[in-house]
């Protein structure tokens, strides 16, 4: 499957596959469906489990998702944008600031709005705030109730009623993105809900990512999850080359950046040992995407209040695009 399409006109749908839209060109659906929620309400997830393909990375620590992520779902009765943002909370840097602006950006000139509840979470001045984007922006809305595969039974239709006092949510559907429950009745209430029209992207195109943007994310999921607790939010990942002259290796050359010296031991580990199951794993990952052999060198820096170095944000965003 195709990644990306970076020539494609969002304005001017492409002519569609007679084979995917059969003879029912005319009720073909297609439009932007943006997710948003708390942080770890499960929206990457979700998005990776419909997609069927990992384009957005999974970490237990919050504001994990750092950008815009679309993808690419079709199939015959229409082809659905999904934007990934990351989790709705309160910017304390100037990474957070741009997060958050993001999750603003993705509220515009959308067809429908997808907002993500952990029921395992308690109810708080996140859920509320999340609740005044969703008026503000004033798009149909379907409330997605995540992981209920942790929650008792009985307190499932409390939660119903309670969000159905909160806001007129076009349909409140309760999910699993990690189990897949219920997640075909949802691609079937999201058509319901956008209008007729041509697909946006080749059917075969799963995402408009850049493949530096996606390597990156995948070292940095990798460093989180080894990290665990340690480094919550001080890490990320710039592409310094990526070579592609061979064909048959590509050759990738990471430079991991954190806040702190005792950071850049934690990353390393004992006598190299942790960078080196980071780049095991995150290499194995990569050829996956990437459909081939991968050399992957990893680098670890130290860059001081790197969150609130605007020079710094706009070189990590060009240089993994």
């Amino acid at each position: 499957m195709s990644m990306e399409n970076k020539g494609a006109d969002l304005s001017r749908p492409i002519q569609a596959n007679p084979e995917i839209l059969g003879s029912e060109l005319s009720k073909f659906k297609s439009g932007f469906v943006t997710l948003i929620g708390r942080s770890n309400s499960g929206k990457s997830t979700l998005l990776n489990h419909l997609l069927k393909e990992k384009v957005s990375i999974v970490s237990s620590k919050p504001q994990t998702t750092r950008h815009k992520i679309l993808g690419i779902h079709t199939q015959a009765e229409g082809q659905i944008v999904f934007i990934d943002t990351p989790g709705v909370h309160k910017p304390r840097y100037e990474l957070n600031r741009r997060m958050m602006q993001v999750v603003y950006d993705s509220l515009e000139e959308i067809d429908l709005l997808l907002a993500i509840v952990d029921v395992t979470a308690s109810y708080g001045s996140g859920d509320r705030y999340v609740l005044d984007l969703i008026r503000q922006c004033g798009s149909t809305t379907i409330l997605l109730l995540n992981k209920i595969d942790l929650l008792r039974k009985v307190k499932l239709l409390p939660l119903i009623d309670f969000y159905s006092k909160q806001f007129e949510f076009a349909e409140i559907l309760p999910i699993s993105a990690l189990q897949g429950e219920n997640l075909d009745l949802l691609i079937g209430q999201i058509l319901k809900y956008l209008p007729v029209g041509r697909p946006f992207f080749p059917e075969s195109q799963y995402t408009n990512c850049p493949e530096r943007l996606l390597v990156a994310e995948m070292v940095r999921e990798k460093v989180l999850q080894h990290t665990q607790q340690e480094l919550p939010y001080s890490t990320s990942v710039v592409i310094m080359r990526f070579d592609e002259r061979e064909e048959s290796i590509n050759r990738i050359y990471c430079d991991i950046y954190v806040e702190k010296e005792s950071q850049k031991k934690i990353v390393i580990g004992s006598q190299g040992g942790k960078l080196k199951i980071i780049g095991i794993e995150a290499r194995t990952d990569i050829e996956a995407l990437l459909g081939k052999q991968v050399y992957l060198e990893l680098f670890v820096k130290v860059r001081p209040k790197w969150r609130d170095d605007p020079w710094f944000l706009n070189r990590l965003l060009s240089v993994n695009q």
